[in-house]
């Protein structure tokens, strides 16, 4: 698609707004409904998340939502980039999507901590960058069985890696504003690490 013709801060506030709606789809919340699940805001960490509905005991739930939480992420920002979109448009698509999740319009903007969609933008940034953030995070849920403690370190690399692989732009601007997110939605996590209270993966609630 062409959009030379539209006025380029046009293009980047429909696109931010838009991305900002998708991310505001709770998957959590709708994939558990779905499968007859308590809503995860009622259980566990609270978190409407991946790893919250896997407290639930329902496997096949909490892929769907790690999926489809991903994929919301993912999409705006590859869209935008195969429409030829200049980075600073696709780096705030990519923060829309994020927000979205963090402030779901839909869902009384109380949304999860952002680490699937997070990553689904990381992806739509540059494949190579997703899939590196991703074996930080791998690496340590696989050692410490805390996905908190891998998704923080996954977000502390993420600036870093971006900066080191592709240079210094608005990409790495955005890593950092989502790592920056990532951690403070996590501080109540971070707290329940050092008192050695935090639930490992998969354990229910």
């Amino acid at each position: 698609m062409n959009l030379s013709e539209f006025d380029p801060r046009a293009v980047l506030a429909l696109g931010t707004l838009a991305a900002y709606l998708i991310g505001s789809l709770s998957f959590a919340v709708i994939v558990s409904r779905l499968f007859g699940l308590a809503d995860p805001r009622s259980y566990g960490s609270g978190n409407p998340g991946a790893t919250n509905v896997l407290r639930s005991g329902n496997k096949g739930a909490a892929v769907l939502t790690l999926l489809f939480d991903a994929l919301k992420g993912y999409v705006p920002v590859a869209i935008a980039q195969s429409w030829g979109l200049d980075a600073l448009t696709v780096t705030a698509i990519g923060l829309g999507a994020f927000i979205g999740h963090l402030w779901p319009v839909f869902f009384k903007f109380e949304g999860g901590k952002g680490v699937a969609t997070a990553a689904g933008v990381l992806f739509g940034f540059a494949p190579a960058l997703g899939g590196l953030v991703l074996l930080v995070w791998l690496g340590m849920a696989v050692v410490f069985r805390y996905s908190s403690l891998a998704a923080l370190s996954a977000a502390l690399s993420a600036p870093l890696i971006q900066c080191l692989g592709w240079g210094w732009g608005p990409a790495t601007v955005g890593c950092g504003v989502m790592s920056a997110l990532l951690i403070w939605r996590h501080a109540a996590n971070i707290r329940k690490l050092l008192a050695g209270q935090e639930s490992k993966l998969g354990q229910k609630a």
